[in-house]
């Protein structure tokens, strides 16, 4: 006599072996890890530093983006070559790149800032290449500043991608950035591990003597910045305090006349250094 209810059992036990296994298989595509490019141009190996950061920490694919003439020559003549660029409305040609771009989620793109935005080999890259529905993280290193303006250039050039919140660091400080990258892959979502909760600037309020010679201080050796500190906003930070200024340009000769012009400086003082600013908006 055939056993209906062994025979029930059984398919029961195999469709739910099935199931199982389709379930598995969802689950595992659905929770990928996403793919990730790290793509760069650097000329003086200060921005290679930190893609190589970027790309060792999430373990990501990494590409050089590589002008056919390379920026070859010394500060002055790539300076001259950039201004020729921009007078005659030209983009640097680059080289075809290895990656299929097609198959990464995200891409961190990276650039030192000429002229206030991302240099112009990034200018050559967005030309050929399509990134539309791409989520873009910008990254970049400077002498005073220029993240803000390249992500908002690089917003206006591609209206079709996601650009998502960058990181800039400057050169003089780039012994900083390993850990500062540590905490805006974390607080990006790119890394797993708890970020400091950070309070939100004070209001502004007008300098205090004391602040206005902590700004001078910070700004003091670098030679672009000849400015008077106004107003600022701080909040403490893990080891110390962070402050924005507004700082009002001064003329280099005092007989000059020149136009009102601020800028927002931000300076970093840390409990047993001498305080750095880090980035200018202006």
């Amino acid at each position: 006599m055939i056993n209906l209810v062994a025979i029930n059992s059984r398919v029961m036990k195999k469709f739910l072996l099935a199931f199982a296994l389709v379930a598995l298989t969802v689950s595992c595509a659905t929770n990928k890890a996403p793919k990730i490019l790290v793509l760069y141009y650097s000329q003086t190996s200060t921005t290679r530093t930190v893609a190589e950061e970027i790309g060792s920490r999430l373990g990501a694919d990494i590409e050089a983006i590589v002008p056919a003439v390379p920026y070859d020559g010394d500060y002055q003549a790539t300076i001259s070559r950039g201004i020729q660029e921009r007078e005659e409305g030209t983009v640097p040609e680059i080289r075809p790149l290895a990656a299929d771009l097609d198959a990464y989620d995200y891409i961190f793109l990276g650039y030192p800032i000429w002229f206030g935005t991302y240099a112009p080999p990034i200018a050559g890259l967005l030309e050929t290449v399509d990134l539309d529905g791409k989520k873009i993280v910008p990254f970049c290193t400077f002498g005073s500043g220029g993240l803000d303006a390249s992500v908002r250039d690089l917003k206006a050039k591609l209206p079709n991608a996601e650009i998502l919140p960058g990181y800039g660091v400057r050169a003089a400080r780039i012994d900083a950035m390993p850990a500062e990258i540590d905490r805006f892959l974390k607080t990006g979502g790119f890394l797993e591990g708890e970020v400091p909760v950070v309070e939100e600037f004070s209001e502004v309020r007008p300098v205090t003597e004391e602040e206005s010679a902590l700004f001078d201080a910070a700004v003091g050796d670098y030679p672009m910045i000849h400015a008077k500190a106004e107003e600022v906003s701080s909040r403490p930070v893990p080891g110390g305090t962070e402050y924005i200024f507004t700082a009002r340009d001064l003329p280099r000769d005092p007989a000059a006349e020149m136009p009102a012009s601020t800028m927002k400086i931000h300076v970093l003082a840390e409990e047993g250094k001498a305080p750095v600013f880090t980035q200018v908006v202006r």
